[in-house]
């Protein structure tokens, strides 16, 4: 089974994300910023992360940025999942090392094209 992590600080979109993520097959764990996924990664390493831009404490770029300096942090597919959707935004989530993007809000058959796209469902 592959597992996913959300990194989100909205209660309301993790428990979305983990109702869309278990019907496809999913384990999946929560984190509320990326500190906290950050512990989780060091616990278990995710197949997939999908990951919040705008949270407090640790934001979803400085967690990609330490998930990826990582020696098994190339390892998970992260997606990003926020509001931001100008194209330097987009830019700054790639080159940080994300692999895909998906705007909030959205639905299931949106997340699973994603998830496709990274060779995940």
């Amino acid at each position: 089974m592959k597992s996913c992590l959300i990194v989100d600080d909205s209660r309301v979109i993790r428990k979305v994300s983990r109702h869309i993520l278990e019907s496809l097959g999913f384990s999946v764990e929560e984190a509320e910023n990326g500190r906290d996924g950050l512990e989780c990664c060091t616990v278990a390493m995710p197949d997939v992360v999908l990951l919040d831009w705008n949270m407090p404490v640790m934001t979803g770029i400085e967690f990609i940025t330490q998930l990826r300096q990582r020696d098994d942090g190339d390892k998970p597919k992260v997606v990003f999942c926020t509001t931001e959707n100008d194209i330097s935004h987009i830019r700054e989530a790639i080159s940080a090392g994300a692999d895909e993007y998906v705007m909030k809000p959205f639905d299931h058959e949106t997340l699973q094209i994603k998830l496709q796209l990274v060779g995940m469902a």
